[in-house]
């Protein structure tokens, strides 16, 4: 299978789990099916600036992001850090996360949620 850029799945939507202004989630595999069954997400998102994915906690199954580019303020269990370019974040399952855009520039980030 190949997707090409103009055949992906793009929604601008309002931050999730009770967030902050909006994101954009282009989704690389559309859901269960195309990822065998394992996983529910696998999207290249955007965090605009003064947005933030609120705190929540993942159950049943784990998240990843990888950084691309912007820089954020990343929520890891209650204890904050800053992501920038090239970092990566995992969430198990059974603990939580939220990340916020902090840079002038939108944060924009690959996203991966596989089941547990």
């Amino acid at each position: 299978m190949v997707r090409r850029t103009n055949e992906k799945e793009t929604v601008r939507k309002p931050a999730p789990f009770q967030g902050t202004g909006e994101i954009t989630v282009r989704s690389l595999l559309n859901g269960p099916e195309e990822m065998s069954e394992k996983g529910r997400v696998f999207s290249h998102t955007t965090v605009y600036p003064g947005s933030a994915i609120g705190y929540h906690v993942h159950r049943g199954d784990s998240e990843t992001y990888y950084i691309l580019s912007g820089e954020g303020r990343y929520n890891d269990n209650g204890a904050e850090t800053t992501v920038r370019p090239g970092d990566v974040t995992y969430t198990a399952p059974g603990e939580g996360h939220g990340i916020e855009c902090i840079s002038q520039e939108p944060l924009e980030m690959i996203a991966l949620i596989l089941y547990e």
